[in-house]
C-alpha cells in the first residue's frame, strides 16, 4: 500500500501555487525579476516552491543578455533556491559562479561570504570557521558610505553577510534553509562622517 501511495504521489504534479505565467515572468526586466520582493521569481519563492523559482531564474538567465555587473546576483540567488531544495551540488557551482573578481570585492567580503555557503554546504565546519573569522575581522572600506534612493546615508551591517554565516554555526546541523533563517537580523549603522 505504501509504495502505490508514494507512486501516486510522485505522478502528482506541483500544487498549483507553484504554477506561473510563464510569458510574463520571461518579459520582466532585471530589476523588476529579480530585486522586487514580491514580484518575479519570489512569487514562486514565498508559496514554497523553490525548485521551480529555480528554473525559472535559470530558464530567465538564458533568454536574457547577461549583466556583467549584477550577473552573480542572478545566480547566487538561483544557488540559494536550489540549496533550499536540497540540490547541493548544483548549488555549489552557482556559488562557484558567482565570485566576484578580486578588484570588485577588495575590502567587501562578498567572496569570504561564498566561502561560508559553500562549505556549508559541503559540510565543512573549519572552512566555514575560516570563512567567518575572517569576514568577521574584515574592517570597513575607507570613504564606503552607501547612500539611499533619496540620496541620505544609509544605515547597513559591517560587515555584510557575517550575520548569514553565524547562523549557519548557530545551526550546523540543520539544512542550508534552515540555518539561514537561524540568522539574527543584522545590525546596521550609519557610516561614520
Amino acid at each position: 500500500m505504501l509504495a502505490f501511495l508514494a507512486m501516486i504521489a510522485a505522478q502528482t504534479p506541483p500544487p498549483s501555487n507553484c504554477q506561473y505565467d510563464k510569458p510574463a515572468m520571461m518579459a520582466l526586466d532585471e530589476r523588476a525579476f529579480d530585486q522586487t520582493m514580491t514580484g518575479g521569481w519570489r512569487t514562486l519563492a514565498n508559496a514554497g516552491c523553490d525548485a521551480q523559482a529555480a528554473d525559472l531564474i535559470a530558464e530567465w538567465r538564458a533568454g536574457h543578455p547577461a549583466n556583467p555587473r549584477t550577473a552573480g546576483l542572478l545566480q547566487w540567488h538561483e544557488g540559494q533556491l536550489r540549496a533550499n531544495a536540497g540540490q547541493t551540488a548544483r548549488a555549489v557551482a552557482l556559488f562557484e559562479a558567482a565570485r566576484k573578481p578580486v578588484e570588485q570585492d577588495a575590502g567587501f567580503g562578498w567572496n569570504l561570504y561564498v566561502d561560508g555557503s559553500i562549505a556549508f554546504l559541503r559540510r565543512d565546519l573549519a572552512g566555514l570557521d575560516t570563512a567567518r573569522a575572517k569576514l568577521a575581522a574584515l574592517p570597513r572600506p575607507a570613504g564606503y558610505a552607501p547612500v539611499g534612493a533619496d540620496g541620505k546615508p544609509r544605515a547597513y551591517a559591517w560587515p555584510m553577510n557575517l550575520n548569514i554565516l553565524d547562523g549557519f554555526v548557530a545551526c550546523w546541523n540543520r539544512s542550508y534553509q534552515q540555518a539561514y533563517a537561524c540568522a539574527k537580523p543584522a545590525v546596521k549603522t550609519l557610516p561614520p562622517e
